[in-house]
């Protein structure tokens, strides 16, 4: 016997991770959506008249955030100038694939896209790069030169906040890396919502509190268009044994 949504009489489609209860799919994306409007406006996230970069890797995170940020923009009057930002790493079988799934999306939501590349900004690719240091620490420095690219692009095109897709189970690997690697200034700092808030160009999570199930599943039942192929030196990076701790956790009934 199929089960009731809990919120309506419809059919449930699934049962939700955060709450484990039975939802039908509409159900699903309304209640997703509302949680987010509420982070966004408890936090006071952004002001009206702000031009914001939706940090755009084509991945799921991004993906639904460019696709939530242009309906909550509209649904709730935020009354933002939004616009995609992705950097090209250099990355041969990975970013120019992940970078059409970008194109693409900015023709679905009808924002600008602005790209800007490593050897733009560098002079060297990041496949370049690992030719020279190896494999053994590129996540670290693709890391920092990424960040700066997304700063530096942020500030060539006028942009007053980027909004990341970080979500709820990134936060979570973060708090435990910097825990193994004794980083006290990070640790405190890695959980806030809003990062940089001092400088030029703040940062905000607007999925702070989202599993990333949930968004897996949001992409999935709406069938958005997004780029799902592991970066070819993600094996390599230290995040992998905190993403698989964290797996191991909520498998063992643990929430996070």
């Amino acid at each position: 016997m199929s089960k009731e949504c809990a919120r309506c009489s419809q059919k449930a489609a699934l049962r939700r991770p955060k709450t484990s209860e039975q939802l039908c799919k509409s159900c699903f994306f309304q209640c997703l959506e509302d949680e987010v409007h509420q982070t966004i406006s408890s936090s006071s996230l952004f002001k009206p008249g702000e031009r914001v970069a939706i940090a755009a890797s084509g991945g799921k995170d991004s993906t639904v955030l460019a696709h939530m940020m242009t309906l909550l923009n509209e649904r709730h009057n935020y009354g933002l100038d939004l616009f995609l930002l992705s950097i090209d790493e250099g990355i041969a079988g990975y970013r120019d694939d992940s970078l059409e799934t970008v194109k693409r999306n900015e023709q679905t939501y009808c924002i600008p896209l602005k790209v800007l590349s490593y050897r733009e900004l560098y002079g060297w690719s990041m496949d370049e790069i690992v030719k020279q240091i190896g494999t053994k620490n590129n996540c670290t420095f693709c890391g920092v030169f990424r960040r700066q690219a997304l700063d530096r692009g942020g500030v060539l095109e006028r942009a007053d906040k980027i909004a990341t897709g970080h979500n709820a189970d990134d936060i979570a690997e973060t708090i435990l890396l910097n825990i193994i690697r004794g980083d006290v200034p990070r640790l405190s700092r890695c959980v806030n919502i809003i990062t940089g808030g001092e400088g030029p160009l703040p940062r905000v999570k607007p999925f702070k509190y989202t599993y990333e199930k949930e968004i897996v599943m949001y992409a999935y039942f709406k069938k958005l268009d997004y780029f799902s192929t592991e970066c070819v030196y993600a094996p390599f990076a230290a995040r992998g044994f905190a993403r698989d701790f964290v797996k191991d956790l909520e498998v063992g009934g643990g929430a996070v």
